[in-house]
């Protein structure tokens, strides 16, 4: 039986946190908090993230990371991209030395412009064949409610990704493998910059022209950065390209894209901030993903203007002029 941990219980740790246990594995999920910890196995129910949704009896929590990792043969990486280093430098002595280790966070880091795998490889010195990342359209809430999803798992070792095939493949949730792990980040990352935008339009009371305009000049900018650093342009058509940028964009179960409909409402960065506990890794990812297309010469202009709502004072409604007032171009 593989024995799986999970760091990070959060809506989507969680949420995979079940998905591997319901495909047959072992899980501890580490929560950072005890009494969310001990709340977990007492109830089988993650009331802060996940309330009424009942876990599995093969899931267990603990606040102990020592012993979620012990002895497992899959680390699942769950936590905000932001704070990535800090913590795998916590629990870096803690990793079995051979264990797999699955990214499902979204984000590039501020400052590296590295992806989630990179910073992985970088703290815990693991070669690239013991790293993998999941992406595709990954709202939370539908699959724990058990709704059907497809989900794509990237990574350079082509035995390795298909025992994580196999780890969490269940009758309600379908991993596709693809071995283009830097598409799939990519993909992953600039989708939640994306959805900001389709958040603001809808904000400010655009209709669905708006958001099909977005999405697919947003994934046209996401696949020209990509190209650029390596990526296959056929993963942008997949699920972890359009797939998950079609949810992420649409659905009011998306974190970012509900964070940009309250910017293009009038509320403020810091008001948004202060009304949620979920994290929105396109608010701060933004910024490194712009940086990251300006080391390339990409243009992206839809994440350029993210940044400028989102960290330089620019109203939403300037944006969207800004935007539409560009030089005409072919497609």
């Amino acid at each position: 039986m593989t024995r799986a941990a999970v760091l990070g219980a959060g809506s989507w740790g969680t949420t995979f946190a079940k998905v591997l246990a319901d495909a047959g594995c072992e899980v501890v999920l580490h929560a950072r908090r005890p009494e969310l910890a001990a709340a977990i196995t007492d109830s089988r129910e993650n009331a802060d993230y996940l309330p009424g949704v009942r876990l599995p009896d093969r899931l267990r929590a603990t606040a102990d990371p020592g012993e979620a990792l012990r002895d497992a043969d899959v680390v699942v990486l769950a936590v905000p991209s932001q704070s990535l280093r800090d913590n795998l430098a916590e629990w870096r002595d803690l990793l079995p030395p051979d264990a797999t280790l699955l990214s499902l966070m979204k984000g590039i880091e501020l400052g590296t412009t590295k992806r989630m795998s990179e910073v992985i490889q970088e703290v815990t010195g693991a070669g690239p064949e013991r790293v993998a990342a999941l992406s595709g359209p990954n709202l939370a809430r539908e699959i724990a409610e058990e709704q059907p999803a497809a989900t794509v798992i990237a990574c350079s070792d082509a035995d390795r990704v298909a025992q994580l095939q196999a780890a969490c493949h269940t009758r309600y949730f379908r991993p596709y493998t693809n071995p283009d792990l830097v598409g799939c980040e990519l993909g992953g990352a600039v989708k939640n910059v994306i959805a900001l935008s389709c958040g603001i339009a809808e904000g400010l009371g655009f209709g669905d022209n708006t958001r099909a305009s977005l999405i697919t000049r947003g994934l046209a900018e996401t696949a020209r950065l990509g190209m650029a650093l390596g990526a296959e342009l056929t993963t942008f058509a997949g699920l972890a390209g359009l797939g998950d940028l079609v949810a992420t964009c649409s659905s009011p179960l998306s974190r970012n894209r509900t964070f940009g409909e309250k910017l293009g409402r009038g509320m403020s960065v810091e008001e948004v901030q202060r009304s949620t506990r979920q994290t929105a890794e396109g608010v701060k990812s933004c910024r490194s993903v712009l940086d990251l297309a300006r080391a390339h010469g990409i243009d992206v202009p839809i994440t350029e203007a993210v940044v400028r709502v989102c960290h330089e004072g620019e109203a939403p409604a300037q944006m969207v002029r800004e935007i539409m007032s560009r030089e005409a171009k072919s497609e």
